[in-house]
């Protein structure tokens, strides 16, 4: 498959790893683990697999987070995950959709987006100050019931954050993770008031500056119903689908 559509499709197969990630690598699938036990911290995707092999497979998942304290993760089938009817197969065994984001869109950008537009500055992240500022933008967009706590911030410069800001303010922030394919873009969020002004438009465009400056003039995401429209004006295009599943096989990690 082409390496581009690849990352696309499986991001957290090829994406480099931040201080506190692990990934396993096997020819029938890959598990990424971040820094938490949420299911949206253990993924397994980039499935290659034989019809009888499922159980096999989700076992070997299984005993890999379970020694890990984990006990719940989410599935990203992407298009060319096989069996061909591997979601059908998982909701037969009790999996359910990630709601309200159960469908995420693989878009690929090879080409300068536009500029970002006067009086949007963006910046990377490099104090806790300004972390605590990304983290603030993030609850409030994505409606957390509750702030995150402060914490030290250690900038690492394969996964950076950045930030936006109007006026002086910071309106906005996304992260990167910048590898040899290319540039996967994560996270990007704007506070309520500030959105139709450019700053989405203004992190797309520094961080596809950034990649160019890498040598690798390109950028990929996965994106939600909200952020899709956006990113096809700006000159992203659709390659793949994803569904994400979500797997509690621990009764104390169900919700």
């Amino acid at each position: 498959m082409d390496p581009v559509l690849e990352l696309a499709e499986n991001a957290n197969a090829y994406t480099p790893l931040g201080p506190r990630d692990e990934r396993i690598v096997t020819d029938r699938y890959v598990l990424w683990l971040g820094p938490g036990s949420e299911p949206g911290w253990n993924v397994a995707q980039r499935f290659r697999f034989g019809t009888t092999e499922l159980a096999g497979v989700r076992a070997e998942i299984h005993a890999q987070l379970r020694e890990r304290g984990r006990n719940a993760c989410t599935w990203e089938v992407g298009s060319h995950a096989t069996p061909v009817d591997l979601v059908d197969r998982l909701r037969a065994l009790g999996l359910v959709d990630d709601e309200p984001n159960a469908l995420a869109v693989g878009m690929v950008l090879e080409h300068e987006p536009p500029a970002a537009p006067p009086g949007v500055e963006v910046r990377r992240v490099t104090t806790d100050d300004e972390y605590e500022a990304a983290e603030r933008i993030a609850a409030i967009a994505f409606g957390a019931a509750r702030l995150p706590p402060r914490r030290r911030y250690v900038p690492d410069p394969a996964n950076p954050i950045y930030l936006a800001s109007i006026g002086g303010r910071p309106v906005a922030r996304g992260s990167a993770a910048f590898g040899d394919l290319g540039a996967t873009l994560f996270g990007g969020a704007t506070l309520p008031e500030a959105r139709g002004r450019g700053a989405y438009r203004a992190l797309v465009a520094a961080r596809w500056r950034d990649a160019v400056e890498r040598g690798t003039p390109r950028v990929v995401t996965q994106a939600g119903p909200l952020s899709r429209p956006i990113l096809a004006r700006l000159g992203f295009r659709e390659v793949c689908e994803i569904r994400i599943l979500v797997d509690y096989f621990g009764a104390e990690s169900r919700p």
